[in-house]
């Protein structure tokens, strides 16, 4: 792979012109793509299997012409302080919003009056008007949405107080400034890192370039692929971060093939063909495990998933082809500008690398290789009790009550909380397939059931055979008793009776999630301890990166538990609600932060591996690997925490839990388990760390990430290595600068 990657890279370097501009060729087409594309027309939202599903196709069948995932809204009204809202007044101000609801949208199927539907308040301050749409939420147009924000705007001029809720408002996720402060400090760390504005340039740019032709792809295949704009956001997210680590690290490798002496093509070729294999091996492993989100057999999931993993694709093409070529582009820019800035690698710094002193990278090495247990021992306490709140994981779908305080949805949702009780922003609905009599059998039945306020009599469909129940229950939708209830109706009723509805389809949702995490985290562990024992010819260095991966993944839901469960900092990251952890957080923190994770383990174990099988001791052979490639581990890792962070800005609150997740696995994975638990436990197995069975040696293919076959492809001899590299690199200026 080494060798076809080396050709590919040098290809790219000396056609630079070509390669640029099939790239730029591509994110027009792209861009023209998603500039011309319809508005989606659907967010059909299907779980295969499950008795919420089961219930909305029965829905479909029986009832003709309507539809089970029709747009919902809720118009709440509130009369002014010591005023009813039944007083002739405010009733009159309410019929003439309603009325005004019925004639503003031919999409609007029925609205019901809140005195005739019994939707006013026992102490008559609060009534609602329901609103069903024939169409779902993202077929409603601008006019209907408008329509629907100007009925109350005569009331409210009366003096009411009117708010909207429901799915019917849904609107696309606000960016804060947040995902800009994210590549600002991305930036600013590259050129720290590089001492050069050229160089930290080429992978902000790129990554911008894959992350546009992706997105836009998204963007145009939305309504054909019926993807939410929940999922160009992931891919955004992901494909930013992982775009700007893999042309890091390609980079890096080239500045250090630079500084052996050799050929600028030559050193584009040998960079792809080296750090290039670790790009390809990481993008791999984070595309197998976003698609591997198809085994929850969640159509959305997995639409989600096979999206990102497209954007890291392009990512990894982006690497291999387009860096090269811009490098050619750059010529000698790249190295460290100017000979006097202390920031930017000048004098100082070859001061001190020429009086043989040791970097960061070293001095940290050495000091985990004097003290491994203590090491290992608080990484692993800090990170268990960081973790503990992962055992008090309650898993739901955020609604409503989760919105920021200041959207009219979320004052909704407070209004009907304060007036009705809380389970009247989640009523059940319940399908019965049967005649009248079961029907009614039905309602008498959940009528004694604890945790039960009201229940309307069934509404039968034409032919009599098929019935609906609109149940309210006591608590939240999101709280455990209203599960419980769902529970309770599915166990004491039969099969001929479903229940459905929003709430009842995000109960449904978390089980499907949870009965899914086991059997995906087997598959992607089981998967990550292969991919592993192949790179680096051993058993016991995948077991250990298993192990941490867990870790790392176990200790940041322990973090988002604390913050999003339990309000803990809450106020710090603008969490105005505390409700359940969204059901899809766990899975996707073991898919994302899995690949991601394994960046950090090829790059600086591979150059570990790399001196051990040329002769030094596992203690040098863990000091080397730091000395080369921890500066730009810690590089890669607060890149992309920034760009994760900057995500935990958005008005949705998924979104923000995903950054803040992300953001947070990534420094423990990073920074815990990769710069201090792996090198402790290596430092404790000595030369065990490498071992690995010959039959299984003779079994396992070679994927050459190190390079080894592309270095003897190329002829590489001692004499060269004595001519060019074999000074120590702590006292060599300029490879002291590009390589540590």
């Amino acid at each position: 792979m080494a060798t076809f990657l080396y050709r590919l890279g040098r290809g790219a370097f000396r056609r630079r012109r070509l390669v640029a501009l099939v790239w730029v060729a591509l994110l027009v087409l792209a861009g023209f793509g998603a500039s011309s594309a319809a508005t989606p027309t659907s967010s059909s939202f299907s779980m295969p299997g499950t008795e919420a599903q089961k219930a909305f196709d029965l829905l479909e069948k029986r009832f003709p012409g309507s539809r089970a995932d029709g747009a919902t809204a809720r118009v709440v009204f509130k009369a002014p302080a010591g005023r009813k809202i039944t007083d002739p007044a405010e009733k009159a101000q309410v019929e003439k919003a309603v009325a005004d609801l019925r004639s503003g949208s031919d999409q609007v199927e029925r609205v019901v009056d809140p005195y005739q539907g019994q939707a006013v308040s026992q102490d008559g301050t609060t009534a609602y008007a329901q609103v069903t749409y024939k169409v779902s939420g993202m077929e409603l147009t601008d006019e209907t949405r408008e329509a629907l924000k100007g009925s109350g705007k005569a009331a409210q001029a009366a003096g009411l107080k009117v708010e909207i809720g429901g799915d019917a408002l849904m609107a696309v996720p606000e960016s804060g400034p947040g995902e800009v402060v994210g590549v600002v400090i991305a930036g600013i760390v590259l050129v720290i890192t590089f001492g050069s504005l050229v160089a930290a340039g080429l992978p902000l740019l790129t990554a911008l370039l894959g992350v546009g032709i992706g997105v836009s792809s998204i963007t145009a295949l939305a309504n054909v692929l019926d993807l939410g704009t929940t999922t160009s956001t992931l891919a955004m997210m992901i494909g930013l971060a992982v775009g700007i680590d893999y042309a890091l690290f390609i980079v890096s490798r080239y500045r250090a093939e630079l500084a052996e002496g050799r050929e600028r093509d030559e050193a584009a070729g040998r960079a792809v063909g080296t750090a290039g294999s670790a790009v390809v091996f990481a993008g791999l492993t984070v595309v197998i495990a976003l698609v591997g989100l198809a085994v929850v057999n969640i159509p959305m999931l997995s639409k989600m998933g096979f999206a990102a993993a497209g954007t890291v694709v392009i990512a990894v093409l982006v690497a291999l082809t387009l860096i090269p070529a811009m490098l050619g582009f750059a010529g000698r820019r790249v190295l460290p500008m100017g000979t006097k800035s202390k920031l930017f690698g000048g004098s100082a710094a070859k001061a001190a690398a020429a009086a043989g002193k040791p970097n960061m990278g070293t001095r940290w090495a050495r000091f985990v290789l004097r003290r491994p247990v203590t090491v290992l021992l608080a990484g692993v306490i800090g990170l268990g009790a960081v973790a503990i709140p992962a055992a008090k994981l309650e898993m739901g779908l955020p609604d409503d009550g989760s919105q920021p305080v200041s959207t009219t949805q979320r004052k909704a949702y407070d209004m009907l909380s304060d007036g009705f009780g809380p389970g009247f922003n989640g009523p059940l609905l319940v399908v019965v397939d049967g005649g009248k009599a079961v029907a009614d059998k039905t309602v008498d039945d959940i009528k004694g059931m604890q945790g039960v306020v009201a229940v309307t009599p069934p509404t039968m469909n034409k032919a009599g055979d098929t019935a609906m129940i609109t149940v309210v229950p006591k608590d939240r939708p999101s709280s455990a008793a209203t599960e419980d209830l769902v529970h309770t109706i599915r166990d004491k009723s039969g099969d001929d009776v479903l229940v459905t509805g929003q709430t009842a389809m995000n109960i449904d949702f978390s089980q499907k999630m949870n009965d899914a995490l086991l059997p995906y985290l087997g598959l992607v562990v089981g998967l990550a301890f292969l991919l592993l024992m192949v790179v680096f010819r051993s058993v016991l260095v995948p077991l250990k990166a298993a192990l941490g991966f867990l870790l790392s993944v176990v200790a940041a839901l322990g973090a988002v538990v604390a913050v999003f469960q339990w309000g803990w900092l809450g106020s710090l990251f603008g969490v105005e609600q505390t409700g359940p952890i969204m059901s899809m957080m766990p899975i996707f923190m073991v898919g994302v932060v899995f690949g991601l994770a394994m960046d950090y383990e090829v790059f600086l174990v591979t150059r570990m591996r790399e001196a051990y099988v040329h002769g030094e001791r596992p203690g040098q052979a863990i000091v080397t690997g730091f000395r080369h490639g921890a500066r730009v581990v810690v590089a890669a890792a607060v890149i992309m925490i920034a760009v994760f962070a900057g995500f935990i800005g958005s008005s949705e609150q998924m979104v923000k839990m995903i950054g803040f997740g992300l953001a947070v696995a990534v420094f423990f994975d990073a920074f815990v388990v990769r710069m201090a638990v792996v090198p402790a436990v290596l430092a404790l197995l000595g030369h065990r760390a490498w071992w690995l069975p010959r039959w299984l040696d003779r079994l396992l293919p070679n994927v050459d990430v190190e390079g080894e076959g592309l270095r003897k492809h190329l002829g590489d001899d001692a004499s060269h290595a004595a001519g060019q590299g074999q000074a120590d690199p702590d006292a060599d200026p300029e490879r002291e600068l590009v390589r540590a």
